[in-house]
């Protein structure tokens, strides 16, 4: 009898980050001696992402309101300072932007275009679709990927269902216990599809067209590595009186990674989900605050609007005066809180943010051109800091809650 097991089974029963290392390694090394066959690699990332996207709904409505119409009476989900946490964060990381930005004042040369985008024009206008979206229609919501609209109804129909039979509430435990293992066995596969967006990416955009904006880009990264490596850390320290760094690193790893390659927090949201999980969270919190700090914790997308807003301010002169930047750091906040969940979705909110300083909305969308050049790093980037935080937040809020329990009881 063969005690070997077989490949496939080695495979399934890997450790996924080291095997998503040697994708992003094959991806490279793919790229760079055969850049042709590395094109047509982008279908195997594609259909990850896709697969990734398309379960991504059917997994939050069903979870969110599976979790809702079983959750037991009196019971906490932490929800509250979880949110407290993801508006924090958002603003903490307009300021760090605010701060690095007069640190090192950036002076861009201003592209033409910007690949057709219409941005929102103020913040009336983010507001406004927001509530909209609120109130979508269940079926268009889960089709057009409406998170807002999808978690609403999720919660209404969790709450409808709470004093259902016990029998309708099995089916959908069962229903989400059903997804969820759809969800495990595509992220199985994110090796592949890591593979094929590394090996695309740089066959066919290489770093030739960002060399001209590296301070822009490590002003960028810059911001975005002090709120991964500091400010998130010590929000989570000061939440649970515990060493942050071990979480945050390992949210990093297994989130952010993934995250960075596909670009998309509404499609890293089942990897989220799995590392909640694995992390031992509880179900009822997760299941809710994933979805929802996908939309709503964008402190990569306040850092991208508040620097390249200031970018441009620089470059036409005007002087910024520190009440000014304060109030940036607020309409960066609010307005990342509206970016769209899809690659991009943060920088089509720059021309509301330089509206402040009396910038012209020719001027701003050759801005936002400049982020579409710069964005197969900043976007992705973006992603990472942004999909990272939302586990970071809700592991950080259930230890401590957890912690508070424990000194109750002893």
């Amino acid at each position: 009898m063969n005690n070997n097991p077989s490949m496939l089974m080695r495979f399934a029963n890997g450790n996924l980050v080291y095997q998503i290392l040697f994708g992003i390694f094959f991806g490279v090394m793919l790229a760079i001696f055969a850049p042709e066959t590395a094109v047509s690699a982008q279908m195997l990332g594609s259909l990850f992402v896709g697969a990734l996207k398309a379960v991504a709904p059917i997994l939050v409505f069903i979870l969110v309101a599976a979790s809702i119409a079983n959750q037991k009476k009196n019971q906490h989900t932490n929800m509250r300072p979880i949110i407290g946490l993801y508006l924090a964060g958002t603003f903490f990381a307009a300021l760090t932007a605010v701060v690095m930005s007069f640190a090192f004042p950036t002076t861009l040369t201003l592209a033409a275009g910007a690949q057709g985008a219409t941005p929102p024009q103020g913040i009336t206008e983010v507001v406004h679709t927001l509530l909209f979206k609120l109130v979508d229609n269940p079926v268009n919501a889960l089709m057009s990927a409406n998170y807002i609209g999808i978690l609403a109804w999720a919660v209404g129909l969790g709450l409808a269902l709470h004093h259902a039979s016990d029998t309708t509430k099995a089916v959908f435990e069962d229903l989400s216990h059903g997804v969820s293992q759809i969800v495990r066995f595509i992220i199985r596969l994110a090796p592949f599809g890591i593979f094929g967006l590394v090996a695309s990416t740089f066959a066919t955009t290489g770093f030739d067209a960002i060399a001209g904006y590296a301070h822009l880009l490590a002003v960028l990264l810059g911001s975005m590595l002090i709120m991964a490596l500091v400010v998130n850390p010590a929000m989570v320290y000061f939440k649970t009186r515990q060493n942050p760094y071990p979480l945050v690193f390992q949210c990093l790893r297994e989130s952010g990674v993934t995250a960075f390659f596909t670009r998309s927090s509404a499609a890293n949201i089942p990897v989220n989900m799995a590392l909640c999980e694995k992390l031992e969270l509880h179900e009822d919190t997760y299941s809710v605050s994933i979805p929802l700090g996908a939309t709503i914790n964008m402190g990569g997308a306040a850092i991208t609007i508040t620097i390249l807003s200031l970018a441009a301010a620089h470059t036409m002169g005007i002087q910024v005066d520190l009440l000014t930047a304060l109030l940036l750091s607020i309409v960066a906040a609010v307005s990342a809180c509206g970016a769209s969940g899809v690659a991009g979705g943060s920088l089509l909110l720059i021309p509301l943010a330089c509206g402040l300083f009396g910038i012209s909305n020719d001027v701003a969308m050759q801005v936002v051109a400049v982020g579409f050049i710069i964005g197969v790093i900043q976007d992705s980037a973006e992603t990472a800091l942004n999909s990272s935080t939302d586990v970071v937040f809700t592991a950080a809020a259930c230890q401590a809650e957890e912690a508070k329990q424990n000194r109750i009881s002893g």
